[in-house]
């Protein structure tokens, strides 16, 4: 089973590559937004117990999302792999996530950090603002903002993973082939 994290900033080209990477190597895509979406709209007791707490305005404890990552990996145990987006972000995190792949002899086999200036993702953003239709990609001071949240957040992740050197930083500009035919290289070294 080959697993990877897919770090980047707001604008800096994740889903397009994640949805590149997905299709050349059969991985199943992780991403936490969307599986926090899926247990809520399934009512699972994970996903009542996190709609109870951002109803109320607070963060879902790291041991929920777990859970939700646990079953998600359980319920396709058949897979090649995963590619995880937007999890882990804590260090708390990484160590749930690392032992719970080594209940069945599986790793974090390479960490893709994806970077981009803050300008060119300023850009990126208020370009998708026009035709995304989220309000958060119009205005410059809240882009800037998600992107210091981003980086201030993620420090923690990489210096958790470089210590087992599984940190390959990739330069998120240039064109989208580009950028996928860096990424396909490095994945391409750890399979």
């Amino acid at each position: 089973m080959f697993n990877l994290i897919l770090f980047g900033p707001p604008g800096s080209g994740k889903g397009t590559q994640s949805e590149n990477i997905i299709a050349a190597y059969g991985l199943q895509h992780l991403s936490t937004g969307n599986l926090l979406r899926e247990e809520i709209g399934n009512a699972t007791p994970l996903g009542l117990e996190a709609k109870r707490l951002m109803d109320q305005g607070q963060l879902v404890p790291d041991e929920v999302v777990i859970g939700m990552v646990r079953n998600f990996i359980e319920a396709r145990s058949a897979a090649k792999g995963f590619l995880f987006d937007g999890f882990p972000r804590t260090t708390a995190q990484c160590v749930a996530l690392d032992a719970l792949l080594k209940e069945n002899g599986n790793e974090i086999n390479i960490v893709l950090a994806l970077e981009v200036s803050e300008e060119e993702l300023v850009k990126r953003l208020l370009g998708r603002g026009l035709t995304s239709g989220r309000s958060d990609d119009t205005n410059e001071t809240i882009i800037r903002a998600r992107i210091k949240e981003y980086h201030d957040k993620t420090t923690a992740v990489a210096t958790y993973y470089a210590q087992f050197n599984k940190v390959v930083h990739v330069k998120g500009e240039g064109t989208v082939d580009s950028i996928y035919a860096d990424l396909k290289q490095e994945i391409d070294h750890k399979i």
